[in-house]
């Protein structure tokens, strides 16, 4: 067991984790924090994105001995005008992927608010512009199963608004 320390949605914790052990692990199983879900455990449905060190990583995917020091913030954590936004476009689906949804909202904005272009951004030298093709590739990486991902550009839209 190694020693680490997290700072958990503002709060210090020191907790002795096996090397081997994810970070979603950690925060689940020994923080008490289940707002980050476990779905595929492979890094491909994004229920489990956090934010840590203000940029949005999927937990399943990062070990917890490589966050020694860092401010993690999960979807209890986060407070930012998407959560409303969600609410008011009724884009929380069933609730399993929202908090990652959540979480990589709020990252991703911050990514479009600094400039970074994303796969479809057809002038990677130019300020993108937030089409809905822009939002849905940014959000391509938390899937959901309920099929409510209509919801989700407009709640996208009045964040990026309220943020900005």
């Amino acid at each position: 067991m190694t020693p680490i320390t997290l700072r958990l949605n503002g709060q210090p914790h020191r907790v002795a984790v096996d090397t081997r052990a994810t970070l979603l692990d950690v925060l689940r199983e020994q923080l008490a924090d289940t707002s980050p879900k476990k779905g595929c455990d492979h890094g491909q449905c994004g229920a489990c994105t956090v934010l840590l060190r203000g940029r949005r990583v999927l937990s399943c995917l990062t070990l917890a001995v490589s966050c020694d020091g860092a401010d993690v913030t999960t979807a209890a954590g986060v407070t930012h005008p998407v959560q409303q936004a969600f609410v008011d476009h009724d884009a929380l689906q069933c609730g399993y992927c929202t908090p990652g949804q959540i979480c990589s909202a709020v990252g991703m904005l911050d990514e479009f608010a600094s400039g970074w272009p994303s796969h479809v951004t057809p002038d990677v030298a130019a300020t993108p512009d937030l089409t809905d093709e822009e939002l849905a590739e940014r959000m391509s990486g938390n899937l959901c199963r309920c099929g409510a991902y209509a919801n989700i550009v407009p709640a996208l839209r009045q964040a990026a608004g309220e943020a900005g």
